[in-house]
C-alpha cells in the first residue's frame, strides 16, 4: 500500500514542529522535507506543494494565501492553520465535534481551516448552547482566556525562557487591550453570533495549557435554570465524542489549572456555578487541540482513517 504524502509548509515554526513530533514516526505517511536553505524558495514549495496528498500551511497569514495561489493538483489537500482562511467562502472549518455534518464535511473537504487557539476553547463552550437554544445569539458574551507562552511563537518562548528575562513576565500578561483579537471573527461566525464577545486573552508563565472561560447570567438563558442545567446541555452534545468531553457537575470544585491537560488532544468543558451564574471553562493544550494535535486529527478524518491515529 502506497504511503500517503505529507508536507509541511512552515516546518520550522512552533506549530509545525509539533505536527512534526506527532506525525515523523507514522508508518502510514511519508513526510516530504524541503531542504532548509530552499524553504522560502517559492519554485521550490510549489514542487513539494504539489506532490503531496496532504499539506499542512503553518505560516503566517499571506505566507499561507501564497501557498494556496501555488496549488496546481487538484487532489491536493490543504490544512491552513493560519487566521488566513477560517471564516473563508469554501473552506471548511476544521472542529469536527460541532456536528455530524461538520465532520462529514472535513472528511470530503480540500481546504480545511484549523481553528484558532482561543478560538477552540470558546467555540467548544458556545456553539452547542448556541443551537440548543440556550444562549441566544444576541446574548453579550464575555470570554477570559489564559494560555501557556508557547502559544506566541518562537519569541515569545524565547523571551520567557531567557536567563536575563524581565521580572514582569513571571506574572499574568493582559494583552489583546483593543478588544479586536485575531479570532474573534471565527468565534463570532462558527458560534452564530450576532456580535463577537468581549474576550481578554491572558497569558502566563508556563509553557502550554490553555483555560478558556465563558461566563453566563441564568436569567438570560433559555431552558436552563442552573450551572448544572448547562452542563447537562453541554453533555448531551459532546455524547461519545473522543476528544471533547465534559466533567461532572461537583458543587465542590474549588479549583481549575490551565496546564491540566498539556501534552494531549483531549478537551475537557467543566461547569461551574449555581442558580444564579454559570462559568463555562475549556482545558486543553494550546498546542494540541489548540493547534498542531487538531490539525492530525482533521488530516486523520480527511483521509478516512482513526481520528485519534498518533495523538493522545
Amino acid at each position: 500500500m502506497s504511503k500517503t504524502k505529507v508536507y509541511i509548509d512552515g516546518q520550522a515554526g512552533t506549530t509545525g514542529l509539533q505536527i512534526f513530533d506527532r506525525i515523523g514516526s507514522r508508518e502510514d505517511l511519508e513526510l516530504l522535507r524541503i531542504d532548509e536553505d530552499k524553504r522560502h524558495d517559492t519554485d521550490e514549495r510549489r514542487k513539494f506543494i504539489n506532490a503531496a496528498d496532504i499539506v499542512f500551511l503553518c505560516l503566517p497569514d499571506a505566507g499561507a494565501r501564497e501557498a494556496v495561489s501555488l496549488v496546481e493538483n487538484p487532489d491536493v489537500c490543504i490544512i491552513d492553520a493560519s487566521t488566513a482562511h477560517r471564516t473563508a467562502e469554501g473552506w471548511t472549518y476544521g472542529f469536527p465535534e460541532l456536528s455530524a455534518e461538520q465532520r462529514a464535511a472535513i472528511a470530503s473537504s480540500k481546504r480545511i481551516a484549523n481553528p484558532g487557539c482561543h478560538a477552540t476553547g470558546f467555540i467548544s463552550c458556545v456553539a452547542p448552547l448556541v443551537r440548543a437554544g440556550v444562549v441566544a445569539a444576541d446574548y453579550p458574551l464575555t470570554c477570559y482566556s489564559l494560555t501557556g507562552y508557547s502559544g506566541g511563537g518562537k519569541q515569545m518562548i524565547a523571551a520567557y525562557e531567557a536567563d536575563d528575562r524581565p521580572e514582569v513576565l513571571s506574572a499574568p500578561g493582559i494583552y489583546g487591550l483593543t478588544l479586536r483579537h485575531k479570532h474573534l471573527p471565527e468565534m463570532q461566525v462558527v458560534c452564530g453570533l450576532a456580535q463577537p464577545p468581549v474576550f481578554m486573552p491572558v497569558v502566563d508563565d508556563y509553557y502550554k495549557g490553555m483555560a478558556t472561560s465563558v461566563m453566563l447570567h441564568n436569567r438570560m438563558l433559555s431552558g436552563v435554570s442552573s450551572a448544572s442545567d448547562v452542563r447537562e446541555a453541554l453533555a448531551k452534545h459532546y455524547e461519545g465524542q473522543r476528544f471533547v468531553s465534559v466533567a461532572p457537575f461537583d458543587p465542590a470544585q474549588k479549583t481549575l489549572y490551565a496546564n491540566e491537560l498539556a501534552g494531549t488532544n483531549e478537551l475537557r468543558i467543566v461547569v461551574c456555578g449555581n442558580d444564579e451564574h454559570t462559568t463555562v471553562t475549556a482545558l486543553f493544550d494550546n498546542l494540541g487541540k489548540g493547534a498542531s494535535g487538531a490539525a492530525v486529527q482533521n488530516m486523520n478524518i480527511a483521509l478516512g482513517i482513526d481520528e485519534a491515529c498518533g495523538l493522545v
